[in-house]
């Protein structure tokens, strides 16, 4: 039996799920901004009140690895790692461009295309690989500068579709003909059980005390200018 708790914070959506088996016991998430801070913990407590008595515990704790917002996995990967001291229990992680194509997957299967998930980064940049249908990486996670002439080479070969909330601001950018948008695609904790469930078993955990995000690149501030 595995009841995992999973933890989605890597874009403005806040999300959080409770799974037993493999089957979700509960599921939320709140798109209105990145109040992350304020909401995970709330989520959470809501979480495992779904719990029974005998049950007084997650056997581990599933979060997104990113690639995504510095913020947001900086929050959503500390709480799983309180957690994970406080219950005893491992640390499970899973790539949140996975658990896109996985989602995108359920809405369109074209065995003869390639699957792009996309995290907003800055301005006209994102975070972007390729897979196939088969869930198999064709092209690994890298931090992309989109122009008119983005991915041309791969889309001269064959269709793309593109999701997630970087792919949104793409949409008149990519105008090569093969290129593809399937929308109002985010990651949710929901869409990480079958991930976390397979690591469970083949107990392919993290270690607690060392594991990081995969932010790609390294946090940046500006400084105020001078008056």
């Amino acid at each position: 039996m595995s009841i995992i708790l999973h933890i989605e914070t890597s874009t403005n959506v806040c999300s959080v799920a409770l799974s037993k088996n493999g089957r979700c016991l509960f599921s939320k998430s709140n798109a209105e901004g990145m109040n992350h801070a304020a909401l995970l913990s709330v989520f959470i407590a809501e979480a495992l009140e779904v719990l029974k008595s005998d049950e007084k515990k997650p056997d581990a704790v599933a979060v997104s690895s990113g690639p995504g917002s510095y913020t947001g996995l900086r929050i959503g990967v500390s709480t799983a790692k309180g957690l994970c001291y406080g219950y005893g229990i491992p640390l499970i992680a899973v790539s949140t461009l996975e658990v896109l194509t996985a989602q995108a997957l359920q809405s369109v299967s074209d065995h003869n295309a390639l699957y792009c998930p996309m995290i907003d980064a800055r301005r006209m940049e994102v975070y972007a690989a390729f897979y196939n249908a088969d869930m198999e990486i064709k092209r690994e996670i890298s931090a992309d500068i989109i122009d008119s002439n983005s991915y041309t080479t791969i889309l001269d070969q064959q269709p793309v579709y593109f999701f997630g909330n970087g792919a949104e601001k793409c949409k008149t950018t990519l105008s090569h003909p093969n290129a593809r948008f399937i929308d109002n695609m985010v990651p949710l904790a929901e869409n990480m059980i079958s991930f976390a469930e397979k690591a469970f078993a083949d107990n392919n955990f993290v270690d607690v005390a060392y594991f990081e995000p995969f932010y790609l690149k390294e946090f940046q501030t500006t400084t105020p200018k001078k008056m």
